[in-house]
């Protein structure tokens, strides 16, 4: 009988050179198609809206670069505090975005590829704290997670493990929050994956776990990457969650976005320099899913 993990490898093989295959087939067949003409202008009554839309979105934007203290700008992302914020901010986020993974993954994998009662409201659940104001999350968690909590008084007289205002509290807050976008972008994946690769794997003799491992995750990382990288970058902005679930303390708690509300009551040009950090991660993070999200006219 062949081992189920060199089965396994084959039919993610053969996933790997089905898609290729198909690509090469279609820019063949595309090849000699001639070009698409200039679309034409849109009509006036919906121009002037767009363009207003735009300068709405733009502007605040563009102040922000041209209020910048370019000249003082190294001194002051150089400065304790805010390397403080910064580093904080990066290894929380990241932490937050490695829990994600572990537990996101295959809650997206049930829900895809998993049929139970109530699945519809379970994924409204998951879904949940993409529209939960974040204080209301922060508040939830205490009430959970809290020394006094539901689970968090066990946790505490259990283990001793207290999260509130503690540096793993942020990673909590900022994964709660941050997950929801790692299970949509790995579900909807799986959703538009084949599972006949999936059900071939089984059938050569591999387990569903090696099919899973094998053919699934190289066939849904690009989805998965996708999804860590937006649920890296709304756990690096996340500030309703934080400050209400682990407070508000330099060199523990006080991440970039938590700064930048500090900073702006006492150094403006500090809570500047930190928002131009935040907004060139998120144009670097718009630049690296472009090609997904972005299909070509």
């Amino acid at each position: 009988m062949t081992p189920p993990d060199r089965t396994a490898a084959g039919a993610a093989d053969t996933v790997r050179d089905g898609p290729r295959r198909s690509r090469v087939g279609k820019a063949r067949a595309t090849r000699g198609t001639p070009s698409r003409a200039p679309r034409p202008l849109p009509p006036l009554p919906l121009l002037l809206p767009a363009l207003v839309g735009l300068a709405f979105l733009l502007l605040p934007l563009v102040a922000l670069l041209v209020r910048a203290p370019w000249r003082d700008l190294p001194e002051q992302l150089t400065s304790a505090e805010v390397w403080q914020a910064l580093q904080l901010s990066l290894v929380c986020a990241t932490a937050a975005t490695v829990v994600s993974l572990v537990i996101g993954v295959p809650l997206a994998w049930v829900l895809a590829r998993t049929d139970f009662p109530g699945r519809g409201l379970v994924r409204a659940l998951v879904t949940l704290p993409l529209v939960l104001p974040p204080v209301v999350g922060g508040v939830a968690l205490l009430m959970a997670l809290g020394r006094n909590g539901v689970v968090g008084r066990w946790l505490d007289s259990w283990f001793g493990v207290t999260l509130p205002f503690t540096t793993a509290g942020v990673v909590v807050a900022e994964a709660f929050v941050a997950m929801p976008f790692l299970v949509i972008s790995v579900e909807g994946t799986l959703r538009a994956a084949d599972p006949r690769y999936e059900e071939a794997a089984t059938t050569l003799g591999a387990s569903r776990f090696t099919a899973f491992r094998r053919v699934t995750l190289p066939l849904i990382a690009p989805g998965i990457a996708a999804g860590a990288v937006l649920a890296w970058a709304r756990a690096l902005g996340e500030f309703g969650a934080t400050i209400t679930f682990a407070g508000n303390f330099p060199g523990r708690t006080q991440t970039m976005p938590l700064a930048v509300y500090l900073a702006l009551q006492n150094d403006p040009e500090a809570a500047i320099a930190l928002s131009l950090v935040l907004l060139a991660v998120s144009i670097t993070v718009l630049a690296a899913l472009r090609d997904r999200w972005i299909a070509p006219p």
